[in-house]
């Protein structure tokens, strides 16, 4: 049983003292991680995928129910990976800094509570690739996405030929990734790559209004769909209604589905609804 307890001011001002390049805030049943690497456009290098996994490692799962993902300032979300970093890079230490990547944002995808992406400008290369390890994906106006690794004689090292693919389909991901072209925030939207399009100025909003709505709903059961949506994508279709039919079950071992299913079916209703616990 998960029981909220709450983080004192001082548990998340001293881990974001030991971080570099990761912002961690704990807002109440929800929490923002903020790529803070403003001057370099938020890129990635191996310091900022080593602080976002032990920022991952450390959300506490007993009281935080959704994550936002953004990145500081009003230009970027991540504008890709360090090209200076991997520049110089071997055959296996390119493959060993693609792993790292890909790690880290599997970690994210497989995350067990849901993910969004509030992506507040450019998201190229590694940037894109983090937006799409998210469950959700909404971004600002002045949002640009891309996978522009050919035209640096490399190829998209963290999952970009894998997640497109699968997001906008095989023959969209091909043209994007094959003529290294940027796509605005409009037609990300209309090839389904992202959700929504805010203008900047009520991104955040929107993400932490989501962020907020996602936590009120009971934490087993949003946690249970995110699973089974992403197991069930890994599986056919008999397989997939198997990985469901579980899940559903077992929600009825849960105190949210016996209070949740009490209170529909009370009459009289007369109280507002509590919140669901994490139970």
């Amino acid at each position: 049983m998960f029981r909220w307890t709450g983080h004192s001011p001082d548990y998340v001002s001293e881990r974001q003292e030991t971080m570099e390049y990761i912002l961690y805030e704990q807002k109440g049943a929800y929490a923002v991680i903020t790529i803070n690497r403003e001057r370099a456009l938020n890129a990635l290098n191996s310091t900022v995928l080593e602080e976002l996994d032990q920022t991952l490692d450390s959300v506490d799962l007993d009281t935080v129910r959704c994550l936002i993902v953004t990145g500081a300032g009003q230009k970027s979300f991540v504008a890709g990976a360090d090209i200076g970093e991997m520049s110089t890079l071997t055959k296996a230490e390119g493959e060993a800094f693609g792993k790292k990547g890909n790690d880290v944002f599997r970690k994210l995808e497989t995350f067990p509570i849901p993910v969004i992406a509030a992506v507040n400008g450019f998201a190229l290369g590694g940037g894109c690739e983090l937006s799409m390890s998210c469950d959700i994906r909404i971004c600002s106006d002045n949002a640009v996405f891309g996978q522009p690794e050919v035209g640096l004689g490399i190829t998209p090292g963290f999952g970009g030929t894998q997640r497109l693919a699968r997001l906008v389909g095989a023959g969209m991901a091909k043209q994007m990734i094959y003529t290294a072209r940027n796509i605005k925030a409009d037609e990300a939207y209309r090839i389904g790559l992202v959700n929504a399009v805010y203008p900047q100025e009520e991104l955040m909003a929107a993400a932490e209004k989501m962020a907020a709505g996602i936590a009120k709903n009971a934490p087993i059961a949003v946690r249970s769909c995110k699973k089974a949506i992403n197991e069930g994508l890994d599986a056919d279709m008999d397989q997939a209604l198997v990985i469901e039919e579980k899940l559903f079950g077992g929600c009825f071992e849960t105190e949210d589905q016996k209070y949740g299913m009490a209170f529909f079916l009370d009459k009289n209703k007369e109280k507002v609804k509590a919140p669901f616990k994490n139970c």
